[in-house]
């Protein structure tokens, strides 16, 4: 079995599959990760929305370079389409129209939105209660994302490109060695000369094991359920709902709903788990925004999202650690953004020019850099 790699792409979720995918077209790749499947923890629980407005500059930006790859993808890549229409929309009660009004401020492309009265966000979303919407705006751009086919896809793409696979194998040590580094993944010891940390919640502890600094991220639960939709009311049809604060979202799952109370509570790298606080927030939120009254919770679940202190992702080689590539703190937008981050990843870790991988879009390396002020170190 090969145990000398160009590159190690440490953790399975999408960020790293994605990595491996993009990197492996250049490069030998091993992708790593403790898990015995791909994807089983954040990338796995997402509410998966490609919202081209959602999150900071950076992140559209990665976003809009990632649209083209969604709406075409390469050939064989998936056998059912990556996205499918869904429409996002930002509401208001009373106390939040400032809030709402705020919103557009920061989109790319502000002038694509829909704006309703409370009346009119009722009728093409009947789900919501009567009176308590005063004011929305519709974001039709916005779709639901087939996570399952797009990790499928790239870890096709991977291994097509002959990247290796290690399931199940937690790396137990990381110490540089010669121009390289080591990886030890129990009885197995590998030698690679970049090591892509795309270890999600874990990233920070993976670059302790390395000896690298840390760049302050934090993980941060998440919780959803699903209840069941109300009678007479075709769920399908509707968009995905999020209040202006951002302190609640519904959308349809599967002939259910799918809620959230958007919580954002600090935590220690782990498979989360759903406290039940935040499960009777989520229920009494979504009786408050809409017509439905929630009889039984028929599940629950919790995840990590990762933020570095300035909420900008963290993509680039470690200041004084040769061969230390961080792909981290993606903050929940990390299926989304996955085509664009992969391919500005791999021209970065193979050395190339990164203009084609950010277009015209304004973003630099620079930005998200893991050097930057802005982060801990």
């Amino acid at each position: 079995m090969q145990t000398d790699f160009d590159v190690a792409v440490i953790g399975g979720g999408i960020a790293g599959v994605s990595a491996a995918a993009e990197i492996a077209k250049g490069a030998s790749v091993v992708l790593i990760e403790t898990e015995r499947q791909p994807g089983y923890h954040s990338s796995g629980r997402s509410a998966a929305l490609f919202a081209p407005g959602y999150g900071s500059s950076a992140m559209q930006a990665l976003t809009a370079l990632s649209r083209p790859f969604f709406d075409a993808p390469p050939e064989g890549f998936a056998d059912v389409p990556l996205l499918t229409p869904r429409g996002l929309m930002r509401t208001a009660s009373e106390d939040q129209l400032a809030a709402l009004e705020a919103l557009p401020g920061h989109m790319r492309d502000p002038d694509r939105l829909i704006w309703m009265t409370g009346e009119e966000a009722e009728a093409r979303a009947p789900i919501l209660r009567r009176g308590h919407v005063k004011r929305a705006f519709l974001d039709e751009g916005a779709s639901d994302i087939d996570v399952h086919a797009l990790l499928q896809g790239f870890l096709r793409q991977a291994k097509a490109a002959g990247a290796q696979m290690r399931m199940g194998a937690p790396v137990t040590a990381l110490v540089r060695e010669g121009g390289g580094w080591r990886v030890t993944l129990g009885d197995e010891s590998l030698r690679v000369g970049v090591v892509v940390n795309a270890a999600g919640a874990w990233a920070d502890e993976l670059a302790g094991m390395a000896g690298v600094a840390r760049v302050g991220l934090q993980p941060k639960r998440r919780t959803a359920i699903t209840v069941a939709a109300p009678e007479g009311i075709d769920v399908a049809a509707l968009p995905m709902i999020v209040d202006a604060a951002e302190d609640f979202y519904v959308k349809p799952d599967a002939g259910r709903l799918l809620a959230s109370p958007a919580d954002e509570t600090p935590s220690a790298p782990c498979d989360a788990q759903p406290e039940e606080m935040d499960v009777a927030i989520c229920a009494d939120r979504l009786m408050t925004t809409c017509a439905v009254e929630v009889r039984r919770i028929e599940s629950k679940w919790a995840g990590l999202r990762s933020f570095a202190p300035d909420h900008l992702p963290v993509v680039g080689f470690a200041p004084g650690a040769p061969g230390f590539f961080w792909l981290a703190g993606q903050g929940g937008t990390g299926v989304q953004t996955s085509p664009g981050m992969a391919r500005l990843a791999a021209k970065l870790v193979l050395g190339r020019p990164v203009a084609e991988a950010v277009g015209d879009t304004g973003l630099s390396a620079e930005t998200i850099a893991p050097g930057r002020a802005a982060l801990a170190g």
